[in-house]
């Protein structure tokens, strides 16, 4: 081709993109209210099994529409499971989601990964979601913050006081956004928040006693499984899902609540609560016992909680409690907030009373301070208290005995034995 023919190639060339430009979708430009690339959050999912998967895309319990990778704010770059079909999966799906709703070719990719490391390395990863095993979870979080990457985590939030502790540490000198996912404080039409308000405005007069449906006692890592060893399937990473745990010969059972054992994953919820009523946010328990084979507590308001129901409510099992006080009681769960008397809850919040934070929702608030560098509503320091209380009675439930704790030193006092439990042996290389 001469000099000649190539300038007049080109000028065609531009002429005809000129007057044909490229269909671009707005979405991409910015355009029509949409979010541009630039401004969105990019996030990478650790764990996309059940609870996982339903952040990512969607589900009853989610609150969201479409999940996180149904949004217009978030661009999802990673997806990590140590089960390749899992993975492979959710990488497809989230693909063929944005070639459909941005364009073909318009939306960057995600990718997939069995180890969670290559997720927290990749500097266009503003943000993770940790849904992997309980036992996970803090080692998961800890290496996050010093990754640089905001955190929204499952709870439990840790499986030893000590796991929980370094989270908040880490959280702390990282300067990380940490949103723990206790989302009662959120959703639920605000009813645990309202429960909280008039408890704590004094509408049933001073706290006596809280009565929750859950056990407070929570113990990590199971007894080793008596089942015989099985192959290992070539399409699981047998060592990576064990991670800190022990290792353990493979028998089938790779169950999200293998190393949750009693109320640690389901209770965190209750006792999140709890705090919550009791002001005790930045506090825990004084003293921790156990009787008829459940844990309770006794704050230094002298405020007592006790592991079981209140007798004949019926309110509270799912994610409550019932709080009495010295002129009446209110329950509350995810179904409905009632009181005794009736009119406690039915005469509206006085300006002048306790009103808690609000928000739009548990995982909008989490996106909002990703934005802001705001403290979400169950941010590290919260988390860190009601995980510690589950914690706590834990020991006391494997100990069989009354323990004195102290929530500023965050120690047994002289109780040498209730401090071994404070740890557990990690398998390297997790010992973070």
């Amino acid at each position: 081709m001469t000099r000649r023919q190539f300038l007049r190639q080109t000028a065609t060339s531009v002429a005809a993109a000129v007057a044909f430009p490229s269909i671009v979708p707005a979405s991409v430009l910015g355009r029509n209210g949409a979010v541009p690339p630039n401004e969105r959050i990019t996030m990478g999912f650790i764990g996309v099994g059940a609870q996982g998967g339903g952040h990512l895309f969607g589900g009853g319990w989610t609150y969201v529409v479409g999940g996180f990778a149904g949004r217009d704010d978030v661009q999802v770059l990673a997806v990590c499971d140590v089960r390749r079909p899992r993975r492979e999966d959710a990488r497809r799906r989230v693909n063929d989601h944005y070639a459909e709703r941005l364009g073909q070719g318009t939306a960057r990719a995600c990718d997939a990964y069995a180890d969670f490391r290559h997720v927290l390395g990749r500097r266009d990863i503003d943000a993770v979601l940790i849904a992997t095993p309980a036992h996970w979870h803090a080692t998961m979080a800890v290496m996050a913050a010093a990754a640089g990457k905001d955190i929204y985590c499952e709870k439990p939030t840790a499986v030893t006081i000590q796991e929980s502790q370094a989270v908040l540490a880490a959280v702390r000198r990282h300067g990380r956004v940490y949103q723990a996912g206790t989302q009662q404080r959120s959703e639920y039409g605000g009813k645990f928040r309202l429960a909280c308000e008039l408890v704590r405005s004094g509408r049933i007069g001073k706290l006596r006693e809280i009565y929750c449906h859950r056990d407070g006692g929570a113990i990590a890592w199971p007894r080793r499984s008596t089942a015989p060893a099985k192959p290992i399937p070539e399409d699981l990473d047998w060592d990576l899902y064990l991670g800190p745990a022990p290792l353990i010969p493979y028998d089938g059972n790779t169950s999200a609540h293998r190393f949750d054992i009693g109320e640690l994953n389901w209770g965190q919820h209750h006792y999140d609560i709890i705090q919550w009523a009791a002001g005790a946010d930045e506090t825990g328990p004084v003293e921790i016992f156990f009787e008829d084979g459940r844990s309770g507590y006794r704050y230094a308001s002298g405020v007592v909680v006790y592991g079981r129901r209140y007798p004949d409510e019926p309110v509270g099992g799912e994610g409550g409690a019932c709080f009495v006080g010295t002129e009446g009681r209110i329950a509350v769960d995810r179904r409905i907030v009632v009181s005794e008397p009736a009119g406690i809850v039915k005469e509206p919040l006085h300006p002048n009373e306790v009103h808690l934070s609000r928000n739009n929702g548990h995982v909008e608030n989490f996106l909002e301070c990703v934005r802001t560098r705001g403290r979400p509503i169950s941010d590290a320091d919260v988390a860190h208290r009601s995980a510690s209380a589950m914690l706590l009675g834990g020991i006391a439930k494997q100990l069989q005995r009354t323990l004195r704790w102290d929530p500023l030193a965050e120690r047994f006092p002289g109780d040498a034995e209730a401090s071994r439990h404070l740890s557990i042996a990690k398998r390297a290389p997790w010992r973070t």
